[in-house]
């Protein structure tokens, strides 16, 4: 806030601004090499346990464990989460919402099953690649946003260059169809990705906390994949293990600190800058990994220019476009539209 003495309004220099403005930017890229960790965590965790989806079980229940044991010693937090299901008997929002983990939980399997073949480079690429063309697709359709949002050219070219990606970062493996599969794992989990946000804010605006409902999605997430995974122990096709090396189980609080930056950070850089700064740390994160940490991934010169156009794919899909000109007022609520949260949850405020 501006300063004001004797009726003078002191404000920050225009230098001052610019440079912290690019510190926070660094933090952001920083935060978002939250993600390729993440990733990488629960891809050695899947060759350790030979099982991505017991991998995936394991990320998850750490993840519940740690929201646990945060919101329920608090009363309001505590009332607001077991009051959730109630909510989903009586239709106060639509169903849906209530399974937005489901799509989280899709991203974290993919992670156990697909990174410790492609390296964590091909599958962030692969992710952000699917998440730029949900973004412009759920935009179009009016999901988690007020209005529609035209398919100018910016967006199209956006979508086309997201292809273009991940054609790119899985060249080398053409000759390995097998291994060229699995990049339709990521690929999928970055097209449903677009479709969780709009369930989140939902469920955070109906409990008054995005705490509860970071909560619920790591629940239903790890509901989903446990029942899955019982069933195949039942017909005799998996066994459950656990992993005895500590930071295997970090996949969990890695995402929820991921999480907590950039609800911090998007106060101070906004959608757009967030967005970008944050898909640049995933990049640079992955490419860095892989070529760092042994045996994680093959680092390719086409895998460098494919993460440099998917950041430039994301870029470039984020330039606004106008609004569907039958959108120019706000339209009614349907029961598959996602609701905008009128203001931040206390817990997210700076």
């Amino acid at each position: 806030m501006p300063q004001t003495t004797d009726n003078v309004v002191h404000t920050r220099p225009p230098a001052a601004k610019t440079a912290a403005v690019g510190i926070f930017v660094l933090f952001t890229v920083l935060a978002g090499m939250l993600g390729p960790m993440q990733s990488a965590v629960n891809g050695r965790l899947g060759t350790e346990l030979g099982d991505g989806h017991l991998a995936a079980i394991v990320s998850f229940g750490s993840g519940l464990v740690l929201m646990l044991v945060i919101i329920l010693p608090r009363p309001s937090t505590r009332q607001a989460f077991l009051s959730l299901p109630g909510h989903l008997r009586r239709g106060t929002i639509p169903w849906p919402n209530f399974f937005a983990g489901l799509c989280g939980a899709v991203i974290v399997l993919s992670e156990g099953i697909s990174v410790g073949a492609l390296g964590v480079a091909t599958f962030q690429t692969a992710l952000i690649s699917g998440m730029v063309i949900s973004g412009v697709v759920c935009d179009r359709l009016g999901i988690g946003v007020p209005f529609k949002q035209a398919l100018s050219i910016f967006r199209i070219i956006g979508a086309v260059l997201a292809v273009v990606a991940t054609v790119l970062v899985v060249s080398p493996n053409f000759e390995t169809p097998h291994t060229l599969a699995l990049v339709i794992l990521p690929f999928a989990g970055g097209l449903l990705a677009g479709w969780q946000p709009a369930g989140n804010s939902n469920i955070g605006r109906l409990s008054g906390s995005m705490l509860v409902s970071i909560t619920w999605n790591f629940l239903i997430g790890f509901v989903a994949l446990t029942i899955a995974f019982l069933g195949r122990v039942a017909a005799g096709n998996a066994s459950f293990a656990l992993p005895d090396i500590w930071w295997m189980y970090l996949g969990g609080p890695l995402g929820l600190a991921s999480i907590a930056l950039m609800a911090l950070l998007v106060r101070r850089l906004g959608l757009l800058l967030l967005a970008l700064a944050s898909t640049a740390g995933q990049l640079v994160g992955s490419i860095l990994i892989d070529s760092i940490i042994p045996g994680m991934g093959t680092v390719h010169v086409v895998t460098i220019l494919g993460a440099l156009v998917a950041l430039s794919a994301s870029g470039i899909a984020m330039i606004p476009s106008n609004r569907v000109r039958e959108e120019e007022t706000p339209r009614q609520i349907g029961p598959h539209d996602g609701i905008a949260p009128e203001s931040e949850p206390d817990e997210v405020r700076s």
